[in-house]
Parts: structure tokens; sequence; C-alpha cells
């Protein structure tokens, strides 16, 4: 409480109620596996933080395109994963995020320019894609006296005679001499001199293109070119290095140069192990609640184990403390009924959930397939069932199944599914896509693999955890307050409100609210020895929906008005 000393009236304002609980959001994914290019962990190191992708163009961007991969025999060379993401997006989903896996000998593409002093051009990240090109123009600005006093430190000035000056501290002048006088300013206008930068257009295997201009040579310069290109190359370049060595160097005595890069390599087969690391970057993320590896169920190597092992760590993923998601598996490609049903035993999970069969859809023109080659492309259903869940939570809110939902982008599926296959695989959790006459290609099942009947849906799961995080995340303020009961009524308050307005929207049983869920926080959730330890007890309750999925008609005909 304040101190008030002197006389007068005071207005304290304290809140009496607990800060309102927003609900965590339900449709972000994260899709894990082998891209042509853009930022992967490397040995031990941190790496980049993943970037939030909203379109297909994003992930063109910072991913590259739909060109074929090359990881070695027994890796199929369709980039899975590419396609995966735009199934996502044609799907319906809105928000993704990419955590590139690369295998081992994945190398980046150079092109060196000089040995001594040490300088090149060197692909950001590895792969074939990097072997492109980078083109460098000379741009010349007029040095008026007003560019000259606005020229940032470390510009460089073109004098008549071909000597080149750096915009220091305290004046103009070539490196190791005195500063040139400031009142010289206009007569080095007059005299044609003129200030130097550089532009640069880094253009990637696939033809993507990024240019930066305003590019300095020194390394005072806030642009200077060895740490402000942001495209796919950097320039490595020792900071010693003179501007006019460095100018002389890049252009070979010309006002532009294209350099060649080359000896980029997709390297060989992603283990599982590259997976996990890939999945480490996707941990530390807070709004994913959907993971998925699409293509990794399709490898076909030496070991038969590694797809096996893959998935597990993707499960593994979505079971960790506070994860708070669901993976996403493919069964491999080409996998009869019976075969299906093998391996989905394999499994037993309340955080996965596993669809069958591969889906055939439509080849882009800019796919990079071979000339010849089919239309069509054979693809793991992840990507698009990821795209149906993040759309049905958007239309119709996480509680609802997201099952007998169209599947945009398929044109058929690689086994056209029965009602009496259908009814082998539903109850062993393994969900069907299912092509009908009259509505088109359908998703029918939203089951887990789950022995637990308990969490038998996918709909009541997910509805769970995103109450379970909106509570946790909502409730953090409530650290370090003091243990009493004025702290218990406003956590009982404010996830009852939470708890309430999701009743509401139709999320949980009931026809009340009490019939809906209930929230307790008071001495008969606590004991001494929690409150000994500062330890606060909320013990939440929610009746969760369950989705209809047989319909039953008990017909009885009236006997005695038929023979009447």
């Amino acid at each position: 409480m304040p101190d008030h000393l002197a006389p007068g009236v005071a207005i304290e304002a304290r809140p009496h109620r607990a800060p309102p609980i927003a609900a965590a959001g339900t449709g972000t994914a994260a899709f894990v596996g082998p891209t042509s290019t853009g930022p992967c962990r490397e040995g031990d190191g941190p790496g980049e933080a993943l970037e939030l992708l909203t379109s297909l163009a994003d992930y063109e961007r910072v991913h590259g395109g739909l060109a074929d991969l090359a990881l070695g025999p027994g890796v199929p060379a369709t980039n899975h994963l590419a396609h995966a993401v735009r199934a996502f997006f044609n799907e319906g989903g809105t928000r993704l995020y990419v955590s590139r896996v690369v295998g081992a000998g994945a190398a980046r593409a150079e092109a060196r320019v000089s040995v001594e002093p040490p300088l090149r051009w060197r692909a950001r990240w590895p792969g074939a894609a990097g072997n492109g090109r980078v083109h460098v123009r000379e741009l010349r600005r007029a040095a008026s006296p007003e560019a000259l006093a606005q020229a940032p430190l470390g510009s460089v000035l073109c004098l008549p005679d071909a000597v080149l000056c750096v915009k220091r501290g305290d004046g103009w002048g070539a490196p190791g001499q005195p500063a040139m006088p400031v009142r010289s300013a206009r007569e080095l206008a007059d005299a044609g001199a003129c200030l130097l930068t550089l532009a640069v257009s880094c253009t990637d295997r696939d033809g993507h293109t990024r240019r930066d201009e305003g590019l300095g040579l020194s390394p005072e310069h806030p642009r200077w070119i060895g740490s402000a290109l942001r495209g796919p190359v950097a320039l490595e370049a020792p900071r010693t290095l003179p501007p006019a060595m460095l100018r002389a160097l890049l252009l070979q005595g010309l006002s532009e140069c294209e350099w060649r890069l080359a000896g980029g390599s997709d390297g060989g087969e992603p283990t599982p192990a590259d997976y996990r690391r890939a999945l480490e970057a996707v941990a530390a993320l807070d709004d994913v609640s959907i993971v998925a590896a699409p293509g990794s169920s399709a490898y076909a190597t030496a070991d038969p184990e590694a797809p096996l092992a893959i998935a597990a760590a993707l499960v593994a993923h979505a079971e960790a403390w506070r994860a708070w998601r669901v993976a996403l598996l493919d069964t491999p490609p080409d996998l009869t009924p019976a075969q299906a049903r093998q391996h989905r035993r394999r499994f037993d999970s309340s955080h996965a959930a596993m669809y069958y069969p591969w889906v055939v859809a439509a080849r882009p023109l800019a796919a990079g397939a071979a000339p010849g080659s089919s239309g069509e492309v054979v693809l793991p259903p992840s990507g698009f069932v990821a795209g149906v869940w993040a759309r049905c939570d958007a239309q119709h809110g996480v509680h609802r199944a997201p099952a007998n939902e169209v599947v945009r982008g398929a044109l058929r599926f690689v086994h056209p599914i029965s009602t009496a296959e259908q009814e082998l695989l539903g109850p062993l959790g393994l969900n069907c896509l299912r092509s009908f006459s009259d509505r088109g290609h359908r998703v029918w099942g939203a089951r887990l693999l789950s022995s637990d009947l308990q969490w038998k849906y996918v709909a009541p799961r997910r509805s769970f955890l995103a109450i379970e995080a909106s509570i946790v995340r909502g409730v953090r303020w409530a650290a370090f307050e003091p243990n009493g009961e004025a702290l218990w009524t406003r956590l009982r308050q404010g996830i009852a409100d939470f708890l309430h307005a999701r009743w509401r929207e139709g999320a949980l049983q009931g026809t009340g609210a009490e019939q809906a869920f209930f929230v307790r926080c008071d001495r008969s959730t606590m004991g001494e020895h929690d409150l000994a330890e500062g330890r606060v007890v909320v013990l939440v309750g929610v009746a969760l929906l369950r989705p209809f999925e047989f319909v039953v008609f008990r017909v009885a005909q009236d006997t005695a008005r038929t023979n009447a």
C-alpha cells in the first residue's frame, strides 16, 4: 500500500477480478522435413528462429520452390514437404512454421573471389538450390555538398583522379591519411567526385532473385556488403580489407561483374536424429498445435525402421510436457488396407492421428518435373489434413470433429476405400480418406491412435489441450501473488469466466453452465503442506463434447393397425 504523507483524498485503483483468459489458437501447424533451401540447424548450433509463413509465396521466399530434391538412393525425389505446404494453404490453413531437415553431406554453394586475402561468395544455407549466381554492379551518385553532408560514416567517395576516400568522424580521407578538410566539399562536387555504393542481385538455381542496393564498401558503413546482405547469399570478407581492394576484387576492374556459385548439395538421407534436431526448434514455439513430417514415411532405405523412428520422434514431441499439440502421421505409400492395419498397430498415443491412403493431386507447372513426366503427383495426406483441421477450427471451432470435410486438392486417392474396408480400419483408429460419387473427396474419420477409451477422438483431445493451454498461460499473472482467499477467488472467477464462454460457444456439454464445468480453489483443494510450499491447487473439470459418428434408426411397425 502506498504511503499517504499529506492529508487529502487519495484514489487507489485495484483490480477485483482476474485478467481475462485468452483462448489459445489451434490452427497453427509446424512441418518438419527436407526443403530446397532455407534456415536449418547445422551441428549443435542453435540455428535461426523459425519464421511464421502465411502463404505459399512466403514458403518459396524462405525455403525455395517445389522442385524435386536429390537426397540419395531410397529417398523419394518428390519434394513432399513443399507440396504439403501448398496443400495446407489450399485446404484453408493460414499459419505455418517449417523446420528444415538436412542430412549428412549437405553443402553450401560458393564462388571464391580471392584466396589471399580470403574473399568468397557463399550460400547462406546448404542445398543444391544455392548453385546460382551473384551479379554485382557499381552505383555512382553525384557528390553534391548536401549528399556529402548526409552520407553516413563509412561512405566511399571516388575522386576525379580515381582515389577513394572514406567518410570518418573528422571528415573525408583516404585510409591511413589525414582527413580531407570539410571546406573542400564544394570543390569536390564541382570536380565531378561521386559517392560509390554497390547493388547485388542473388539468384538461386530455381530462379528466385533477391536484390540489395546501397551497399557500402567500408566496414564502418551501416550497410556494409559483408554484413548487410539478407538474401540467399552472403559475402565472407575480412573487415580489414581496404575498400579500394574490395571494390577491385568484386568488380574485376569493371562496372559490373557476375559470379557463379557451385558445390551446393542437398546431402544424403535425413536420419531420425536429424528430424529430432529439427523438432527441437519447433518445441520453442508456443502457438503450434499441429505437427507433421510429410514424406518421412516414404523412405525405402537400408534401415526399414527409420520411418518408424521418425514417427516415434514426432509422437514424443507432441506428448512432451506442456506441448499442447497433436501429431499427424502418414502411412507409407502403396499400402493395402491389410498392410495399413498392421502399420497402425505400431503406435499407441492419445496425441497422434493417422490417415490413409495417400492423395493423388495435380502437379503444378512450376514444380520442376522432368519433361514428359505425369501431370499428377502422389502426396502424403498429412499436409491436406492439417489444412482441413485449420479450416474446420476457423469455421466451427476446435470442438467440432475435423471430419466429413472436403479435400479440395485431391484428384483421387491411391486406394479407393470401400465401406467394408472402412469398417475394418475405422475401429482401429486409422482415419480414411474416401471418395463419394455424389459428395466428392472427404476426410472420413477423426480418431486418435489411442487404446485409452477416454481419448478416442481427435476433437475432444484437441479441445482439452486448447483449454488447458489457455488456462495455464492465462493464470501466469498469479505467480508470486499472496497465497490466500483473495487470490483463490480471483483464480476461480477468471477460469470460470473463460469456461463459461466456451460453454456458450457450444464447446462443452450441458444445458446449464453447472453441468458443463466446475472450478474449485479453496481449502478443499490445498492442504497445509501445499500452503507451506507456496503452491496453489486449482481443480477444474469440463464436460467435453463427443463426435456424432453413427446414425441409428429404430423402426417399429404397428402390426395391429397394419392388420386392420
